[in-house]
């Protein structure tokens, strides 16, 4: 049972959205609230391909986007890498049948990207009215609205994008707050946070970045008594207004470039990065940003999760911490196995986390020590994270064999 306080924190996640619901939807990247807490509800934790599946389709392409879900509907993104297209897909909640895919973009993707990074790696957003999707193609961002069944409702260029010093792609997933859709976009050139009209795509705000490439998505919660989005990377953690763009406080912190997004329990934010150096730190959100603790852990391309005065984190190499959160003291840790670019989700107590290699590990979200519920094999590929709302876990996966890759979309249910 969450406390009162840590609550009132997540409310802020969905509250101006009446369409949505945090109990039965999971619809933009780390859920409702987004920290990566499902809703309340019992959920399976023993899960395979015989195990509590409910359903199990392919997905045609590759990324690396996190199933969103939205009433009767479950949508990802998508990328032939071959025929360079860009690609918007739905399906079916209740059987997973393919309900439309929509070509966003054909052409002109990057010529280079990271080997753990795809042509669709940022998740959907959704208001319960529209879906909104950011790619990298032509050099550019650009950010694009659909309707609920598919249809274009506008595109908006957010920035030429073209790095030339870490040529890795493109990451951020948009973030929906009051009547806008917030995007970042950092590189090696003219960097930002922008804001952009749901209704219209029109720009509303834009903030300045430092000018270095770095892939975490920006988040929204409300602590130390106001909204703030909170971001690291480009050697510092950062807190704006979402209303306006302005900066509100930033600290030097984590490094050069991190990936995960930043979490937080009551009025204590944490961030973690991984190169060149790995820094794990926490600070009070306040006025000044002040830091309480670091460490040198690395949870790079992963986002942490924190829960009733505890963060965890499961750190590139695959070793799984407990650390307090007011001052940094190490309650536990485990070796499990890595590597780890997934992030977590709390359900019904229970942590969910996969590492690459399609380990997804179920454990108990508690600071007396690490209990293992459940280990399970879902594909052998492995890097978005699970959505998990309404009593179903969705996870997307890949199965590889030779040069063979096929990606698939999983739902799994409680079996009476």
């Amino acid at each position: 049972m969450l406390t009162p306080r840590i609550a009132h924190a997540q409310d802020r996640g969905i509250e101006d959205f009446p369409k949505l619901s945090a109990k039965t939807d999971w619809p933009w990247w780390r859920g409702p609230y987004r920290n990566g807490v499902a809703g309340e509800g019992a959920v399976p934790t023993k899960l395979s391909d015989t195990d509590n599946l409910s359903w199990k389709v392919p997905v045609p392409g590759r990324g690396h986007s996190s199933p969103i879900v939205v009433g009767e509907r479950v949508f990802l993104t998508t990328a032939d890498e071959q025929k360079k297209i860009h690609s918007v897909l739905a399906f079916d909640r209740a059987t997973g049948k393919s309900l439309w895919q929509v070509d966003v973009n054909k052409g002109a993707f990057p010529a280079k990207n990271h080997k753990k990074n795809t042509e669709a790696s940022p998740t959907l957003a959704c208001d319960g009215e529209r879906l909104f999707a950011t790619f990298y193609h032509h050099d550019k961002v650009e950010a694009i609205a659909l309707n609920l069944d598919g249809k274009e409702l506008w595109k908006q260029v957010v920035c030429p994008f073209h790095p030339r010093t870490f040529e890795y792609g493109y990451a951020p997933s948009p973030l929906l707050y009051g009547e806008t859709v917030i995007i970042a976009a950092e590189y090696d050139g003219n960097s930002f946070l922008t804001a952009l009209n749901r209704k219209n795509g029109q720009p509303a705000w834009k903030s300045p970045r430092p000018n270095m490439i770095t892939f975490s998505s920006p988040v929204i919660t409300h602590v130390a008594g106001k909204d703030q989005l909170l971001l690291s990377g480009a050697d510092q953690v950062s807190s704006y207004d979402p209303s306006n763009g302005k900066k509100s406080w930033s600290v030097p912190g984590t490094t050069l470039a991190t990936c995960g997004t930043m979490v937080w329990d009551g009025d204590i934010v944490f961030a973690s990065g991984g190169y060149p150096k790995p820094e794990t730190l926490a600070m009070q959100a306040g006025e000044n940003g002040k830091v309480l603790w670091r460490n040198n852990q690395k949870c790079y391309e992963q986002s942490m999760l924190a829960h009733n005065g505890y963060l965890y984190a499961l750190t590139d190499n695959g070793v799984m911490f407990c650390w307090r959160g007011t001052d940094g003291k190490e309650m536990w840790k485990e070796r499990l196995s890595g590597p780890v670019s997934a992030s977590p989700v709390l359900a019904a107590g229970n942590i969910y986390w996969a590492n690459e290699l399609g380990t997804l590990y179920v454990f108990k979200a508690t600071p007396d020590r690490f209990e293992m519920v459940a280990q399970n094999q879902i594909g052998n590929d492995s890097f978005a994270s699970p959505a998990i709302c309404g009593g179903q876990i969705f996870v997307r996966v890949a199965q590889s064999s030779g040069a063979g890759r096929q990606e698939f979309l999983y739902c799994f249910a409680q079996k009476k």
